[in-house]
């Protein structure tokens, strides 16, 4: 019985020794430590120091880090310069954080400080780190000896750095350039005007040469000396009245027929009038009269046309340059360029004006 008993006790004894081994590795999971240090522990006055505050804690607990800022004072007389970026290192396969906050602090008075505990929190619970000492000396001066203390040096002027400058030049170069095209193409949409006329050129011919190739086209055209009178001749004389005012320089197209032959005898121009006159008889008496011709009688008036056209002409030097005829571009065209330079205009307001930005913030970048 007392075996039995033994047995029972020995069994009792290692449940509890099992239970407080399990309760010991669930609590130590658990547990949070919180680690203050200083780089030293005494400074001088007016130097830097850092101060590092690490947590250690579970991976799927929250941490909270105290809300520490530049230029706060931890204590009086004490204060944050900096603070830097927290790291994080991971323990026991990711199952554990270490959080380390670095800060760098400077002392204003020398003096022996207690740094009181940081304090964090975890999973909304608080714990405090311990406290520090910190012994600050301040830095003897040699009254004695003021030959040996100079004054500060001045401000010293930076060098001008081309390099530097070189980008925010060609910038404002370019944005000038942007301001010039700019007002060119607010000119010209403004008055509907195209800054590139898109202008054909063709060879200019001679008066004569111009109602000789008239005469050969109508002469092909026999239908209208058969079948109607009244066009024939009306071509023909609409061809002399063009060669007239392009030859002489008054506007025949607009004026009767004795008004033209009275203003080529004016201007001492009677050469093959006669020709002339019994071409426009017979125009005027088909015309408004319905006078009936004959083939004989077209085919004769239109060589008197041309030897009418090949009396009065004026020989062209063949050493003359030609004058081109221009031939401008329609209306359509003319306001298509319209529309394409206010899309380009616009274009060039929103770039210049970014590109403004960017010298503005370059420049004044430099010359912080």
């Amino acid at each position: 019985m007392k075996a039995a008993f033994r047995s029972s006790c020995e069994g009792r004894v290692q449940v509890g020794v099992g239970l407080l081994f399990l309760f010991c590795c669930a609590s130590s999971r658990a547990q949070v430590q919180v680690d203050v240090k200083l780089d030293s522990v005494q400074m001088f006055i007016g130097q830097q120091m850092g101060l590092t505050l690490s947590v250690t804690f579970d991976a799927k607990q929250k941490l909270v880090m105290p809300d520490i800022k530049k230029g706060q004072e931890l204590i009086p007389d004490i204060e944050v310069v900096e603070v830097g970026k927290p790291d994080t290192a991971v323990l026991n396969d990711g199952k554990r954080l270490t959080v380390s906050q670095a800060y760098t602090i400077t002392p204003w008075d020398s003096a022996f400080y207690f740094l009181p505990p940081m304090q964090v929190e975890v999973d909304g619970k608080a714990y405090e780190s311990k406290s520090l000492a910190l012994k600050v000396y301040t830095v003897d001066v040699d009254t004695l000896h003021l030959d040996n203390f100079f004054p500060p040096n001045g401000i010293m002027e930076l060098p001008f750095l081309w390099e530097e400058w070189q980008m925010v030049t060609l910038g404002g170069l370019l944005f000038v350039l942007m301001l010039v095209c700019i007002g060119v193409l607010y000119y010209h949409v403004k008055h509907g005007k195209p800054i590139v006329r898109f202008i054909r050129r063709k060879k200019k011919l001679p008066p004569h040469q111009v109602a000789m190739d008239e005469i050969e086209r109508i002469k092909n055209e026999r239908k209208w000396a058969e079948e109607d009178s009244k066009e024939y001749y009306t071509l023909l004389t609409d061809t002399l009245r063009n060669y007239i005012r392009d030859r002489y320089g008054f506007n025949a197209m607009e004026m009767t027929s004795s008004e033209i032959i009275d203003r080529l005898i004016a201007e001492n121009n009677e050469e093959a009038l006669d020709e002339l006159r019994e071409i426009f008889r017979t125009a005027d008496l088909v015309k408004f009269a319905k006078w009936s011709t004959l083939i004989n009688e077209n085919d004769a008036n239109l060589v008197a046309a041309v030897e009418y056209v090949n009396q009065t002409k004026i020989e062209v030097d063949p050493n003359a340059k030609p004058e081109p005829e221009v031939i401008k571009e329609t209306d359509q065209k003319r306001l298509t360029q319209v529309k394409i330079m206010r899309v380009a205009m616009v274009v060039l307001v929103v770039l210049s004006v970014t590109l403004l930005g960017w010298i503005i913030w370059r420049s004044a970048d430099l010359l912080m």
